[in-house]
């Protein structure tokens, strides 16, 4: 049975209206004909589509509010937020980046980083 039923609307719009699970069933020609138990039966399962249609629904307005508000990262905000915030912004550059640590190796790394982080120390005061 097919309960996502969408009929025209009453008023001269041309926005289809669409019906609940339980009210396309009770308009289903199998609802007349259906004895105590089966209609037990399906208006659990209407019920239970109605229920995941408002879930549905719940969730994709809730995305759409997540999505609408833009996140705001503070200046002094700790610096792994900030690298995360970098990273979501530009993600060629970071891939760029790991990839160029990835073929320089750690220990030189850790060289490099021994010798420059002195130098930005004294940037930042």
């Amino acid at each position: 049975m097919n309960t996502s039923v969408s009929t025209p609307a009453e008023s001269h719009s041309e926005s289809p209206v669409t019906l609940s699970a339980l009210e396309a069933l009770e308009k289903d020609h199998r609802w007349l004909k259906a004895g105590a138990a089966e209609r037990a039966v399906l208006e659990r399962i209407a019920k239970q589509r109605d229920r995941l249609t408002q879930a549905s629904k719940a969730q994709q307005q809730a995305l759409a509010l997540k999505q609408e508000q833009k996140p705001v990262l503070r200046a002094d905000a700790p610096l792994p937020d900030r690298v995360v915030a970098f990273a979501r912004l530009h993600p060629f550059a970071t891939a760029t980046a790991v990839g160029a640590a990835l073929m320089i190796g750690p220990r030189r790394i850790m060289r490099y980083s021994a010798w420059v982080l002195p130098l930005i120390s004294r940037f930042k005061r």
